[in-house]
C-alpha cells in the first residue's frame, strides 16, 4: 500500500468533512448526508480495487 493511496483517502475524508459542515450550517442537512455518503462510497470503491488488486496478486503467487 503506498503512501498515495492513503493521501488520498485522507484528502477525499478532509474534504466530505468540510462539506459536510459548510451543508449543515446553512441548513441543508439532506444534501449533507448526500456528500457524507457519496464520499463513503468513492473510499469503498477505492478500497474494493485496492482489495481486488491483491487477491490477483496472491492468485499469481499461488498459481490458482
Amino acid at each position: 500500500m503506498s503512501v498515495d493511496l492513503l493521501l488520498k483517502i485522507a484528502g477525499l475524508g478532509i474534504l466530505v468533512a468540510v462539506l459536510n459542515q459548510v451543508l449543515s450550517k446553512a441548513g441543508r442537512d439532506d444534501q449533507a448526508m448526500m456528500v457524507t455518503i457519496t464520499g463513503l462510497v468513492i473510499v469503498l470503491m477505492i478500497v474494493a480495487k485496492e482489495i481486488s488488486s491483491l487477491f490477483g496478486s496472491v492468485k499469481t503467487m499461488f498459481g490458482l
